[in-house]
C-alpha cells in the first residue's frame, strides 16, 4: 500500500474487523455540564433585539395594509354612525401610526429586557441543576 499512512491502514482494518466488514457511523457520548451564563445573556440579548425589529416592522407594515385597505375608515363610520354625526370623534386618535408604533417599540424593548433576562436566568438555573445530577447526556452521531 504505497502512499497510505499506517495510522490510516489500521486504523481502517480495525473499524472492519470489529463491525464485520461494514463501518457504521461513530457515536460519541457527550455531557453539557456547564453553560456560560455571560454567552447566554450576549446570544439571548441580540436574538431579542432581532425579534424586537422583526415586531416593529411586522406591526408597521399590518398597519398599512389595514390603512390601504380601509379598515380604519370604515370602522371610524361605523362609530360616527353609532354615537351619532354630531360627533367629532376620530379613530385615528386612537389607532395612528406614530401611536402605534410607539406602543409597539415599548413593547419590544420590555421584551428585549425579558427576553435577556429569562434566558441568562435560565442557564443559572441549568448550572445549578447540572451540578446536582451532572448536566445533559447527549450521543452525536457522524454520518
Amino acid at each position: 500500500m504505497a502512499g497510505s499512512s499506517p495510522r490510516a491502514d489500521a486504523g481502517a482494518d480495525a473499524g472492519s474487523a470489529s463491525t464485520g466488514g461494514e463501518v457504521g457511523p461513530r457515536q460519541v457520548r457527550l455531557t453539557v455540564a456547564h453553560v456560560n451564563a455571560w454567552t447566554v445573556l450576549r446570544i439571548a440579548f441580540l436574538l431579542s433585539v432581532a425579534l424586537g425589529v422583526v415586531l416593529v416592522v411586522a406591526v408597521a407594515v399590518l398597519w398599512a395594509v389595514l390603512d390601504g385597505i380601509g379598515v380604519f375608515a370604515s370602522v371610524n363610520s361605523v362609530i360616527r354612525e353609532v354615537v351619532g354625526t354630531e360627533s367629532s370623534f376620530d379613530l385615528m386618535d386612537f389607532v395612528g401610526l406614530s401611536r402605534v408604533l410607539s406602543l409597539t417599540v415599548v413593547v419590544a424593548v420590555v421584551d428585549v429586557v425579558l427576553l435577556t433576562l429569562l434566558a441568562t436566568l435560565g442557564a443559572v438555573l441549568y448550572n445549578i441543576c447540572g451540578a446536582l445530577v451532572g448536566g445533559v447526556r447527549l450521543t452525536l452521531t457522524d454520518d
